[in-house]
């Protein structure tokens, strides 16, 4: 098996993340993390899925820096400078 198709547990991805194992389940039950998907009863990530949404989150923090003006404005509509 490829690094990129070894299979990450909650537990697992959570330690690569470092973040809480309660954090990857509310990402899942949002829909806001990685794509997983259960073998069985048991929930499994692809590292390559994995890396893909790291470099999503990456891309996005990076545009919205760029939407950020100077003097902390963002242009986002709604938030224009008075």
């Amino acid at each position: 098996m490829k690094r990129l198709d070894e299979l990450l547990s909650p537990q697992d991805l959570a330690g690569y993340l470092d973040v809480p194992v309660k954090t990857i389940y509310g990402w899942r039950h949002r829909g806001l993390g990685p794509a997983g998907f259960r073998v069985g009863r048991h929930l499994r990530y692809r590292r390559s899925d994995v890396e893909e949404w790291i470099s999503a989150q990456l891309e996005y923090s990076a545009s919205d820096l760029r939407a950020v003006r100077p003097g902390g404005y963002s242009r986002m509509k709604g938030t224009e400078r008075p």
